[in-house]
């Protein structure tokens, strides 16, 4: 662990020179003392939350982490808000009521970062399988973040008026955690939100470095299975069957030509076969082969466009093999489609304003929307229609990406084995950033 002097050295570098506009010099000191201070703490957090990571809905011990820390400053807090979710309320008088969110699910994979706080976890999903888990999305600094943001506010209290919800999210690998939370009345038992606030570490920016952007941010996301059958027999008698995996090879070419052939050229759509299975031994042709496909689009529209086409061409390459109708692949839409993530227009420049009183211009990078799929957009399309946006910081050794960049080479990022944040600059810039934008938003005392 870094000594405290180091740490403070580490936050110099990294805020300063920073502008006065928003703040006073002695509050603004005061808040980057504070982060510097609880860094040491926060690491060793963010250490234990990666060397022990939950799937999606299995998050009970990250939760119990959570919610810990999350009264230790004062929150009343309600734990299994959506099957494991987290929320934290610090009331601190009259204003307006800012929800800050946090992900904390990880992702099946076998980590190979080499870290010496790297998982080695096998655990359960939530069919009961075992499976290989690391955070390769960041989710656990996202959860470390929202643990020192709220002990920033807390800290700081004397500054500002109204309420906070800490919202430690389950379940944002599959689409389902921000809905089950509104489900179970997060705008309801709770104080509803005048904002929303997010953010996401991304490996495809340096450490420590920010980036807002108003409007679409994140695509629709629809998950698609295709069961394509066939009549199985003997591998050295093909002409005796109607073979699956020449079927599902000649689909899976023929899908690539929806976006390509189908939608308006420059209409942003990606159609991506992630998994293909079937067969079982080298001289069998077996009687089924399943595909799983992932669609992003900003349009609903284009989204069924994209689902209407899958269907079509599997269908009709099926028929054209010599498949009867009562063979044709069987397409299902899984779960419910993740919605486009729209951060509100005027929310985002205040935001944005208030992180560029605080960093350096040259902490700001210019991003375009991205095919990712958010459920943070869910908190934005209730009755409530309440302003929402989510803001990206970097988390990539920035001398590792630029020799990448010079090289032509792609860098580790978001859900590669071989990707995790640098914990420093990452995640005292996410505190910093977030604690700030929450001070705007919230009344002055």
């Amino acid at each position: 662990m870094k000594s405290l002097t180091a740490i403070y050295l580490l936050v110099g570098t990294l805020f300063a020179p920073l502008s006065l506009v928003a703040a006073s010099p002695e509050f603004r000191n005061a808040v980057i003392a504070s982060v510097a201070a609880e860094y040491p703490s926060l690491a060793t957090i963010y250490h234990d939350l990666h060397e022990h990571p939950e799937l999606s809905f299995m998050e009970t011990r990250t939760a119990g982490i959570v919610a810990v820390e999350l009264r230790a400053v004062g929150c009343e807090v309600t734990e299994g808000v959506g099957n494991t979710g987290v929320v934290g309320v610090l009331r601190n008088g009259p204003g307006p009521t800012v929800m800050i969110r946090a992900d904390m699910d990880a992702l099946p994979i076998k980590e190979a970062t080499g870290l010496d706080y790297a998982s080695t976890a096998m655990v359960k999903d939530f069919a009961g399988n075992d499976q290989p888990s690391m955070h390769a999305c960041a989710h656990d600094a996202h959860t470390t973040g929202l643990i020192g943001t709220a002990r920033i506010l807390a800290a700081h209290r004397a500054h500002w008026s109204g309420t906070v919800l800490f919202v430690a999210q389950p379940a944002e690998e599959i689409g389902a955690g921000a809905r089950a939370m509104l489900t179970d009345g997060l705008f309801t038992k709770f104080p509803t939100p005048d904002f929303v606030l997010g953010l996401h570490v991304g490996g495809d920016m340096a450490a420590g470095q920010l980036a807002t952007l108003e409007g679409p941010s994140y695509a629709n996301v629809d998950s698609i299975d295709v069961l394509v059958r066939g009549i199985g027999g003997h591998g050295a008698r093909p002409h005796s069957t109607r073979d699956p995996i020449v079927l599902a090879s000649q689909i899976v070419t023929a899908l690539q030509t929806i976006v390509s052939r189908e939608l308006r050229p420059g209409t942003p759509a990606v159609v991506t076969v992630g998994s293909i299975q079937g067969g079982t031994k080298h001289n069998i042709i077996p009687a089924e082969v399943k595909l799983q496909l992932t669609l992003r689009s900003y349009e609903e529209s284009v989204a069924n466009h994209l689902i209407a086409s899958i269907k079509r061409i599997c269908e009709n390459t099926a028929r054209a093999v010599g498949l009867p109708e009562d063979l044709l692949p069987v397409v299902t839409v899984y779960g419910s489609r993740t919605p486009l993530t729209y951060n509100d227009p005027a929310l985002t420049r205040r935001v944005d304003r208030t992180l560029r009183n605080w960093f350096p211009a040259e902490r700001f990078e210019a991003v375009d929307a991205a095919t990712y799929g958010e459920d943070f957009s869910e908190y934005g399309r209730t009755q409530h229609k309440v302003p929402i946006t989510i803001f990206w910081v970097g988390g990539t050794d920035p001398v590792k990406l630029a020799e990448g960049r010079a090289k032509g080479q792609l860098v580790p990022s978001n859900h590669s084995a071989f990707w995790a944040p640098v914990p420093g600059p990452t995640i005292m810039t996410s505190v910093l950033a977030m604690s700030a934008a929450a001070l705007d938003l919230l009344g002055k005392k």
